[in-house]
């Protein structure tokens, strides 16, 4: 990243300390060898859930092809992002990092296909939101350790997961009792790292979408032209790089576009820095507005390109086939699952016998929003197909 300073000495005034967490939820002795953020990072990647995470997909189901971004190859492209930005700005990487891995662990199958059937599934339960999943795995459904279930982060970590899209004025059932024992301040924002989390998100989805878009023949090069900032830079290298095969010439477009998305955040984010003056990150959870963001102008960059890959991309005829069927794949499993709950594995189904249909509901919905592509394919044909093995 030329255009940006990379190391740029002591950590900001603003970043987060981990010599002054807020702890977590149950008290345990501290790491000799790691910060409590470090901790948090390494839990995350060791959860069942992160694994799983190899074989659920954003657009395209797992056996359309094995070079589309999967939830976990996008989950670490975003956590790069975010240590660079955090580097960048003198901001705690290992906290920007943590969030980062962590945000998409509550991700059905099937990307949006998948959460949007599965929310039709439980509209009478409070619905499903993968924002909310992620925080109930992190704090209940992963069930690793002796003590407590979840992964008992820090608050910081846990804040940064719930807040990383700004303030949480309506928050769901789960949330709201977990922070009566420990107040995740939702009325705020988060802190500046999970800040750069956030937009660094955003970052990633956006640019390697438009690699995946053009690699499964969704769009041309020639449909980007218009495209604020994606077309120029289209336009600088292939003037630049004359006859360059197509794969590279994608790949170096996006590379640039990635760079010039990161510097503009972080001249627009010191910009802020110097303007707001915060002390502390305390001080950048009550300001009134963003401490980490995009430039006006870059803001409408990355907008219009949101725009066409809704339009060309996400509505696409042949995504839209696939998430037809899809959406039925997971319709059809809820169903029987409800219906039949000894089709249930052993442990699963002893919980579902003694629930009441509503907690059936959630379980069920739990049980289904931790499958990767594979196993909800592999599972809908045992439990449909009289040809296939149970």
């Amino acid at each position: 990243m030329s255009e940006v300073v990379a190391n740029p000495g002591a950590p900001a005034v603003c970043a987060t300390d981990p010599a002054s967490s807020r702890g977590r939820l149950y008290a345990e002795p501290e790491s000799a060898s790691r910060t409590c953020f470090q901790r948090d990072r390494d839990r995350i990647v060791h959860a069942r859930a992160f694994r799983r995470l190899q074989y659920k997909t954003q657009v395209f189901v797992y056996h359309e092809g094995d070079y589309f971004r999967t939830r976990l190859t996008h989950s670490l492209e975003v956590a790069q992002i975010a240590r660079s930005v955090s580097r960048c700005l003198g901001l705690n990487e290992d906290l920007a990092e943590a969030v980062a891995l962590a945000h998409d662990l509550g991700h059905t199958p099937f990307g949006h296909a998948g959460e949007d059937a599965l929310g039709e599934m439980l509209a009478g339960e409070g619905g499903f939101d993968h924002n909310e999943q992620t925080f109930r795995i992190l704090t209940r459904l992963e069930q690793r350790y002796a003590e407590f279930d979840g992964l008992n982060l820090t608050w910081e970590s846990l804040e940064g997961v719930v807040k990383h899209n700004g303030p949480v004025n309506d928050p769901p059932p789960s949330v709201q009792a977990f922070c009566r024992d420990f107040d995740l301040e939702l009325a705020t924002y988060a802190g500046p790292e999970a800040q750069v989390a956030a937009i660094s998100d955003d970052i990633a989805y956006n640019n390697h979408d438009i690699d995946d878009g053009l690699r499964a023949g969704l769009f041309t090069i020639a449909d980007l032209r218009d495209i604020p900032l994606v077309g120029p830079v289209f336009e600088e290298v292939a003037e630049r790089y004359p006859g360059l095969e197509e794969s590279r010439l994608i790949h170096e477009v996006v590379r640039r576009l990635i760079d010039r998305m990161v510097a503009d955040l972080v001249a627009e984010t010191r910009r802020r820095i110097e303007l707001l003056a915060p002390g502390s990150a305390a001080e950048v959870r009550r300001a009134d507005r963003p401490l980490v963001a995009f430039s006006e102008e870059m803001r409408g960059n990355d907008r219009a390109l949101k725009d066409f890959l809704f339009e060309r991309m996400y509505r696409h005829y042949k995504v839209n086939r696939m998430t037809a069927k899809v959406r039925r794949v997971v319709q059809e499993l809820f169903q029987q699952y409800m219906s039949q709950p000894d089709c249930l594995p052993q442990d699963w189904r002893q919980h579902a016998r003694a629930l009441e249909p509503a907690g059936r509901a959630r379980l069920v919905g739990d049980y289904i929003a931790g499958m990767t592509d594979r196993y909800a394919l592999q599972e809908h044909s045992k439990l449909f197909d009289v040809h296939a093995p149970t």
